[in-house]
């Protein structure tokens, strides 16, 4: 027991047993020396008590500084840390091109076929209809404050009127549209309200990285079913249902397709249809290039062809209306079997995350999908369509390289013979050099899940598709290694010397 405590309880023992055995006494008589007296029962009791009490009571405050002293009163210094949600936040397509050791050639001008901006090179422009709605929409004064989460009454409207092809009835209501900050806003918000941690969600590779962007910081698993080449970039059905299992969340079907260019025809959207029924898994359906189709081929809404599987289709103004730092994207719920249950009420609270998108867009929603003239949307694909016929031509009989045509979007994937050009050791490495040499920059097909191949964009002057094709063919040719059998099937080799 600590001393004054002790000190402190025998000078109130004294007291008390002194006042109880004085006698009372006159003034004039000299003060008698304190005898001492026995304590009372109830006097030691007293005491006990108060000093077990005190006693408690140091014990709680000693415990008190320990436990404060091992948790630490305060940071002894500067260590703060990133939260495990940043850090483990990466963006694939970043995190490959910083690697490159890149230096172009000062003697040809640059020419970035890896930018997937559609406004990059200046040749294509939002429509005039699409700048005055704006325009139009900041000068009302209306829609300078909040909206509601979801996004204002009259932009939802306009978009479910915009959308009704994605249902056979072509009746969307308002409340089943939510305005996102972009695309890549909707779909995280997707992503977000369907999976939780711990559970997976089927992405296709290659793919677009932001899917396992937005999923891997939130330990919501990535599983890559894969797509054919040699198929039109079709899923691999037997192998992407051997990747479900009871912790799926959903399936994600790009349609047209980023990088691939792919357009997905009934047939096939009906056996990925099938396969989610069976599994009772969601479908988010990334259709933001759905009105980027090339003649002669055809894109369906998933949605407009099941009624029994609910699917999140992601779209928004940034493609096709080429305004991709606008920032204006939505989902469109449709759910008419009512099988997403809370999740619906889970997306819609997503929308509180930022308290809606830029509402000076939203208020220009309505004039923009209805005034801008189908001419121009056929001027922009014509000239896609005629920069990927003039991509194709050109690099179809380069040695060591197989493009693969595409049928929609703005991309290209040509295939890249590795083996044949051992001074690069893989994609990465070839696309490095192609810089180097001839300062082209395409993306290695690492950056999508799906090394040996690289992605060109298409949406550069004509001109510059032509020039950046002759410089990848001049590359190639320099650096292709040609075996035995093509000296042979030349007349450059006899046989009996070739081996």
């Amino acid at each position: 027991m600590p001393s004054s405590v002790a000190n402190e309880s025998q000078f109130r023992f004294q007291s008390s047993r002194s006042r109880a055995s004085c006698p009372s006494r006159s003034p004039s008589e000299p003060e008698a020396p304190a005898t001492p007296a026995t304590p009372t029962t109830d006097e030691v009791d007293q005491t006990l008590s108060e000093l077990q009490l005190q006693s408690q009571e140091i014990r709680q405050q000693q415990d008190l500084i320990a436990s404060t002293s091992s948790k630490g009163r305060g940071r002894s210094g500067w260590q703060v840390k990133a939260s495990k949600l940043s850090a483990n936040t990466h963006n694939r397509i970043r995190n490959i091109v910083e690697s490159l050791k890149i230096k172009p050639n000062p003697e040809k001008p640059m020419i970035p076929l890896s930018i997937g901006d559609p406004t990059t090179f200046g040749n294509l422009k939002a429509a005039d209809e699409t700048m005055k709605a704006v325009l139009h929409s900041l000068e009302s004064g209306k829609y300078n404050g909040y909206a509601h989460t979801q996004g204002h009454e009259v932009a939802r409207q306009a978009v479910a009127k915009y959308s009704a092809h994605q249902r056979t009835d072509g009746d969307i209501d308002p409340n089943e549209v939510v305005l996102c900050s972009g695309c890549s806003s909707a779909l995280e918000y997707c992503i977000l309200a369907l999976a939780d941690r711990g559970q997976n969600v089927l992405v296709p590779r290659p793919g677009f990285c932001l899917y396992h962007t937005l999923a891997e910081g939130l330990d919501i698993e990535v599983r890559y079913y894969d797509l054919l080449p040699d198929q039109q970039w079709r899923a691999d059905l037997v192998q992407l249902e051997s990747l479900i299992d009871e912790n799926t969340a959903a399936l994600l079907i790009n349609n047209p397709s980023n990088p691939c260019g792919s357009v997905f025809d009934e047939k096939h959207l009906l056996q990925l249809i099938d396969i989610c029924e069976r599994h009772y898994l969601p479908i988010i359906a990334d259709e933001i290039y759905e009105h980027f189709v090339f003649p002669g081929s055809k894109h369906l809404a998933v949605s407009s062809l099941t009624k029994e599987v609910p699917v999140l289709s992601c779209g928004g103004l940034t493609k096709r209306f080429l305004v991709p730092g606008w920032r204006m994207g939505w989902i469109i719920v449709h759910d008419r079997k009512q099988r997403l249950a809370n999740a619906i009420g889970g997306l819609k609270n997503m929308c509180g995350r930022i308290l809606g998108s830029n509402t000076i867009i939203q208020g220009a929603i309505p004039e923009i999908l209805t005034k801008t003239p189908q001419s121009y949307f056929d001027g922009v694909i014509e000239v896609l369509h005629s920069n990927a016929t003039l991509a194709y031509k050109m690099l179809k009989p380069v040695q060591g390289l197989n493009p693969v045509m595409p049928n929609g979007a703005m991309y290209m994937m040509i295939g890249v013979s590795i083996e044949r050009f051992p001074a690069f050791k893989d994609d990465t490495h070839f696309v490095q050099e192609l810089v180097n040499e001839q300062s082209v920059f395409c993306l290695p097909g690492s950056c999508f899940e799906y090394p040996g191949y690289v992605r060109i964009v298409l949406t550069v002057p004509g001109p510059m598709i032509e020039e950046a094709c002759s410089r990848i063919a001049e590359f190639c040719d320099r650096h292709f290694k040609k075996d035995n059998r093509t000296f042979i099937e030349h007349g450059l080799l006899d046989e009996d010397l070739a081996f």
